[in-house]
Protein backbone atom coordinates (compact mmCIF):
# COMPACT_ATOMS: atom_id res chain seq x y z
CA UNK A 1 0.00 0.00 0.00
CA UNK A 2 1.08 3.72 -0.51
CA UNK A 3 0.90 5.86 2.49
CA UNK A 4 -2.04 7.84 0.74
CA UNK A 5 -3.81 4.46 0.96
CA UNK A 6 -2.67 3.60 4.32
CA UNK A 7 -3.91 6.63 5.77
CA UNK A 8 -7.29 6.23 4.23
CA UNK A 9 -7.42 2.66 5.05
CA UNK A 10 -6.48 3.54 8.80
CA UNK A 11 -9.30 6.01 8.97
CA UNK A 12 -11.83 3.55 8.06
CA UNK A 13 -9.90 1.11 10.49
CA UNK A 14 -10.85 3.94 13.26
CA UNK A 15 -14.35 4.33 12.47
CA UNK A 16 -14.84 0.64 12.62
CA UNK A 17 -13.32 0.43 15.86
CA UNK A 18 -15.08 3.97 17.27
CA UNK A 19 -18.59 1.27 16.71
CA UNK A 20 -17.16 -1.26 18.27
CA UNK A 21 -15.98 0.45 21.81
CA UNK A 22 -17.33 3.49 21.71
CA UNK A 23 -15.74 3.94 24.69
CA UNK A 24 -12.02 3.82 25.28
CA UNK A 25 -10.62 4.01 28.42
CA UNK A 26 -7.51 3.45 29.48
CA UNK A 27 -6.95 -0.15 31.19
CA UNK A 28 -4.76 1.23 33.97
CA UNK A 29 -7.03 2.69 37.16
CA UNK A 30 -5.74 5.62 38.02
CA UNK A 31 -8.58 7.47 39.07
CA UNK A 32 -7.16 11.15 37.23
CA UNK A 33 -4.60 11.05 39.45
CA UNK A 34 -1.44 11.77 37.25
CA UNK A 35 1.21 10.95 39.93
CA UNK A 36 -0.60 7.38 39.90
CA UNK A 37 -1.00 6.65 36.27
CA UNK A 38 3.19 7.47 36.03
CA UNK A 39 3.37 4.75 38.69
CA UNK A 40 0.89 2.35 36.80
CA UNK A 41 2.64 3.18 33.77
CA UNK A 42 5.89 1.60 34.99
CA UNK A 43 4.43 -0.99 36.88
CA UNK A 44 2.65 -2.49 33.77
CA UNK A 45 6.03 -2.94 31.97
CA UNK A 46 5.97 -6.80 31.64
CA UNK A 47 3.20 -7.35 33.48
CA UNK A 48 -0.64 -7.15 33.03
CA UNK A 49 -2.93 -4.58 33.29
CA UNK A 50 -5.17 -6.50 35.54
CA UNK A 51 -2.41 -7.16 37.92
CA UNK A 52 -1.13 -3.42 38.03
CA UNK A 53 -4.31 -2.54 38.82
CA UNK A 54 -4.31 -4.92 41.52
CA UNK A 55 -1.06 -4.58 43.26
CA UNK A 56 -1.90 -0.73 43.28
CA UNK A 57 -4.99 -0.57 45.20
CA UNK A 58 -3.29 -2.06 47.75
CA UNK A 59 0.11 -0.03 47.10
CA UNK A 60 -1.63 3.33 47.28
CA UNK A 61 -3.76 2.27 49.99
CA UNK A 62 -1.02 2.12 51.97
CA UNK A 63 0.71 5.23 50.24
CA UNK A 64 -1.80 7.62 49.42
CA UNK A 65 0.24 10.42 48.12
CA UNK A 66 3.83 10.77 46.25
CA UNK A 67 5.35 12.09 49.78
CA UNK A 68 4.25 8.95 51.12
CA UNK A 69 6.24 6.76 48.32
CA UNK A 70 8.70 9.24 48.17
CA UNK A 71 9.81 8.70 52.02
CA UNK A 72 9.21 4.86 52.44
CA UNK A 73 11.68 2.65 52.31
CA UNK A 74 12.36 0.49 49.13
CA UNK A 75 11.86 -2.43 50.73
CA UNK A 76 8.57 -2.29 52.19
CA UNK A 77 7.80 -0.64 48.25
CA UNK A 78 8.87 -4.24 47.10
CA UNK A 79 6.54 -6.19 49.32
CA UNK A 80 3.54 -4.14 47.55
CA UNK A 81 5.07 -4.00 43.68
CA UNK A 82 6.53 -7.71 43.80
CA UNK A 83 3.50 -9.54 41.99
CA UNK A 84 4.27 -6.99 39.06
CA UNK A 85 7.60 -8.55 38.70
CA UNK A 86 11.26 -6.78 38.47
CA UNK A 87 10.33 -5.78 41.52
CA UNK A 88 13.82 -4.12 42.79
CA UNK A 89 14.36 -2.16 39.90
CA UNK A 90 10.65 -1.17 39.77
CA UNK A 91 10.21 -0.44 43.18
CA UNK A 92 13.19 2.09 43.04
CA UNK A 93 11.96 3.61 39.99
CA UNK A 94 8.91 4.05 41.93
CA UNK A 95 10.43 5.70 45.10
CA UNK A 96 12.97 7.91 42.70
CA UNK A 97 10.05 8.94 40.38
CA UNK A 98 8.35 10.31 43.19
CA UNK A 99 11.46 12.25 44.73
CA UNK A 100 12.51 13.74 41.10
CA UNK A 101 8.37 14.87 40.66
CA UNK A 102 8.11 16.54 44.48
CA UNK A 103 11.19 18.04 44.58
CA UNK A 104 11.70 19.14 40.94
CA UNK A 105 8.37 19.21 39.56
CA UNK A 106 6.50 20.40 43.33
CA UNK A 107 4.08 17.48 42.92
CA UNK A 108 2.81 18.82 39.50
CA UNK A 109 3.65 15.85 36.32
CA UNK A 110 5.06 17.90 33.23
CA UNK A 111 3.75 17.72 30.30
CA UNK A 112 6.42 17.26 27.44
CA UNK A 113 8.29 14.40 26.39
CA UNK A 114 11.43 15.65 27.18
CA UNK A 115 10.53 16.17 30.88
CA UNK A 116 8.79 13.12 31.24
CA UNK A 117 11.38 11.15 30.21
CA UNK A 118 13.51 12.28 32.67
CA UNK A 119 11.43 9.97 35.22
CA UNK A 120 13.02 6.67 36.23
CA UNK A 121 11.75 3.46 33.81
CA UNK A 122 9.81 6.06 31.75
CA UNK A 123 10.56 5.54 28.38
CA UNK A 124 8.46 6.72 24.86
CA UNK A 125 5.55 4.28 25.80
CA UNK A 126 4.70 5.31 28.85
CA UNK A 127 5.28 9.11 28.12
CA UNK A 128 2.99 9.19 25.25
CA UNK A 129 0.73 7.45 27.54
CA UNK A 130 1.31 10.35 29.97
CA UNK A 131 0.57 12.92 27.28
CA UNK A 132 -2.50 11.48 25.78
CA UNK A 133 -4.87 10.23 29.16
CA UNK A 134 -3.72 13.35 30.96
CA UNK A 135 -2.95 16.31 28.71
CA UNK A 136 -4.99 15.52 25.95
CA UNK A 137 -2.00 15.81 23.24
CA UNK A 138 -2.25 12.22 21.95
CA UNK A 139 0.66 10.08 21.61
CA UNK A 140 1.35 6.69 20.02
CA UNK A 141 1.09 3.75 22.87
CA UNK A 142 3.52 1.11 21.32
CA UNK A 143 2.37 -1.70 24.03
CA UNK A 144 2.24 -5.11 22.29
CA UNK A 145 -1.41 -5.20 21.06
CA UNK A 146 -0.61 -2.17 19.29
CA UNK A 147 2.01 -3.41 17.42
CA UNK A 148 1.17 -6.70 17.04
CA UNK A 149 -2.18 -5.51 15.28
CA UNK A 150 -0.98 -2.71 13.34
CA UNK A 151 1.59 -4.87 11.64
CA UNK A 152 -1.24 -7.34 10.47
CA UNK A 153 -3.42 -5.06 9.54
CA UNK A 154 -0.46 -4.00 6.95
CA UNK A 155 0.75 -0.45 8.07
CA UNK A 156 4.12 -2.27 7.99
CA UNK A 157 6.03 -5.59 7.84
CA UNK A 158 4.42 -7.99 10.60
CA UNK A 159 8.16 -8.60 11.58
CA UNK A 160 8.78 -5.11 12.60
CA UNK A 161 9.05 -4.97 16.61
CA UNK A 162 10.54 -1.95 17.41
CA UNK A 163 8.63 0.43 19.19
CA UNK A 164 10.29 3.74 17.97
CA UNK A 165 9.92 2.81 14.53
CA UNK A 166 6.02 1.78 14.80
CA UNK A 167 5.48 4.68 16.76
CA UNK A 168 7.05 6.61 13.90
CA UNK A 169 5.06 5.25 10.88
CA UNK A 170 1.88 5.33 13.28
CA UNK A 171 1.77 8.81 13.94
CA UNK A 172 2.06 10.18 10.09
CA UNK A 173 -1.17 7.83 10.02
CA UNK A 174 -3.30 8.23 12.75
CA UNK A 175 -4.46 11.85 13.41
CA UNK A 176 -2.75 13.18 17.15
CA UNK A 177 -6.50 14.15 18.49
CA UNK A 178 -7.67 9.99 18.12
CA UNK A 179 -3.94 8.38 18.93
CA UNK A 180 -5.12 7.77 22.44
CA UNK A 181 -8.18 6.55 22.09
CA UNK A 182 -7.34 4.35 19.28
CA UNK A 183 -4.53 2.78 21.37
CA UNK A 184 -6.63 1.78 24.18
CA UNK A 185 -9.40 0.53 21.76
CA UNK A 186 -5.85 -1.78 20.45
CA UNK A 187 -5.62 -3.30 23.83
CA UNK A 188 -9.44 -4.60 23.97
CA UNK A 189 -9.10 -5.39 20.14
CA UNK A 190 -6.17 -7.26 20.98
CA UNK A 191 -7.84 -9.50 23.94
CA UNK A 192 -11.29 -9.84 22.53
CA UNK A 193 -10.42 -10.68 18.59
CA UNK A 194 -6.83 -10.03 17.55
CA UNK A 195 -4.74 -12.13 20.08
CA UNK A 196 -1.04 -12.97 19.66
CA UNK A 197 -1.88 -16.86 19.42
CA UNK A 198 -5.01 -17.46 17.54
CA UNK A 199 -6.77 -14.22 15.60
CA UNK A 200 -9.89 -14.82 15.32
CA UNK A 201 -9.94 -13.68 11.41
CA UNK A 202 -13.56 -15.19 10.68
CA UNK A 203 -15.21 -13.21 13.05
CA UNK A 204 -13.35 -9.61 12.77
CA UNK A 205 -15.01 -6.68 11.76
CA UNK A 206 -11.33 -5.69 10.56
CA UNK A 207 -10.81 -8.34 8.09
CA UNK A 208 -12.22 -6.34 5.00
CA UNK A 209 -9.48 -4.00 5.53
CA UNK A 210 -6.91 -6.08 7.23
CA UNK A 211 -3.86 -7.34 4.67
CA UNK A 212 -3.27 -10.21 7.32
CA UNK A 213 -7.04 -11.49 6.73
CA UNK A 214 -6.68 -11.12 3.47
CA UNK A 215 -3.73 -13.40 2.71
CA UNK A 216 -5.12 -16.17 5.17
CA UNK A 217 -8.68 -15.97 3.37
CA UNK A 218 -6.67 -16.02 -0.06
CA UNK A 219 -4.82 -19.19 1.06
CA UNK A 220 -8.57 -21.10 2.29
CA UNK A 221 -10.27 -20.32 -0.89
CA UNK A 222 -6.99 -21.90 -3.16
Amino acid sequence: MTQAQKKENMAAIIRVLEGVYPEAPCALEWGGEPWKLLIMGRLSAQCTDARVNLVCRELFSAYPTPQAIAEAPVEELEEYIRPCGLYHVKSQNTKDACKLLLEEYGGVLPDTMEELLRFPGVGRKVANLLLGDIFGKGGVVTDTHCIRICGRLGMYPETQKTPIKVERILEKLIPRDQQSAFCHRMVQFGRDTCTARAPRCSECPLASLCAHALRAEKKRTR
